[in-house]
């Protein structure tokens, strides 16, 4: 049997080591260093001979302390010593936290850093349900133009929804497709099931594709994914933070279905590939247990 003396001993050490654990998913975890997430994948479709080296930046979620303009600044310096041929932004670049937060920033204020982003194809953006949440004048419209995508376009970040852009690597051509929201307008008092209505067109995104060249997807939701054809040899997420908690495969939390079946990394549906993103930010709470944030860097076409 155990003694007095060793059950204490027992309680007050799982007490400090809970303490620790605390501290550390609140303190250093959403605030610790981005780690680079890097990927070789080779898509049948993608051009013999052309290797097209991108870095993807998703679910910023500026607020005090937890993302701050100055942590902003650093990990664009950090994406930008990467050296990438391209720069892609997968969405919520706003707060996603209504409490745990010491203080707001304004979307010109995330905004300037992500401008200092540089890359010879340039940087192209989408948007997250955040930065359609957080808009109360895009949610009573029920679309329009939201503060953060004239934020980004006002640093010259061009922002796609249902658009696509053709960019060519090393003399060939191809496609970079952005997908609007999938889980953009909140519809309250709406009937379970309608109560979150997304403005993506998969289908009038394609049509704009006018040659047969290879194309990436850019979307924020990966529940897109088991919709998206061969034509894609490569789609881009983030949206699911990894789940911010992950403890041996454990996740208590999803942001939405397809985050429960793509939470993040790389998956492969026949020829196209998918890489999730597990972010930089946090969202709801500011935690971040065995999901460090992170920078993706894919090394695309053959090693």
């Amino acid at each position: 049997m155990l003694s007095r003396r060793t059950l204490l001993k027992f309680l007050g050490a799982s007490l400090v080591s809970l303490t620790a654990g605390a501290a550390y998913a609140f303190g250093y975890g959403p605030l610790q260093r981005p780690r680079i997430a890097r990927y070789r994948l080779a898509p049948e479709e993608w051009p013999k001979g052309t290797n097209l080296r991108i870095a993807a930046l998703a679910d910023i979620h500026a607020c005090e302390p937890w993302m701050s303009v100055e942590r902003i600044h650093s990990i664009v310096d950090q994406t930008n010593a990467l050296k990438p041929d391209l720069v892609v932004l997968l969405g919520d670049y706003v707060a996603g936290m209504k409490r745990w937060r010491l203080g707001e920033i304004s979307s010109s204020e995330w905004a300037k850093p992500l401008g200092r982003l540089t890359a010879p194809l340039g940087v192209h953006a989408v948007l997250g349900n955040h930065d359609w949440w957080d808009d109360r004048e895009a949610q009573r419209q029920g679309g329009g133009v939201t503060i953060a995508r004239r934020a980004l376009e006002g640093v010259g970040i061009p922002v796609y929804e249902n658009g696509v852009v053709r960019l060519e690597k090393d003399g060939k051509g191809f496609w970079l497709a952005g997908l609007a929201d999938q889980l953009a307008i909140l519809k309250r008092g709406a009937p379970a099931g309608r109560r979150v209505v997304g403005l993506d067109d998969l289908g009038a995104t394609i049509s704009l594709l006018k040659s047969d060249e290879p194309a990436i997807l850019l979307a924020h939701e990966p529940d897109i994914f088991p919709s998206v054809p061969d034509r894609f040899c490569l789609t881009l997420c983030g949206h699911t933070h990894g789940g911010q908690v992950n403890i041996l495969g454990w996740r208590p939390a999803a942001a939405s279905i397809g985050s429960k079946i793509y939470p993040h990394g790389h998956f492969q549906r026949g020829k196209v590939h998918l890489v999730v993103s597990g972010g930089l930010g946090c969202s709801i709470a500011p935690v971040r247990v065995g999901v460090a944030p992170e920078i993706v860097l894919i090394e695309l076409g053959e090693a």
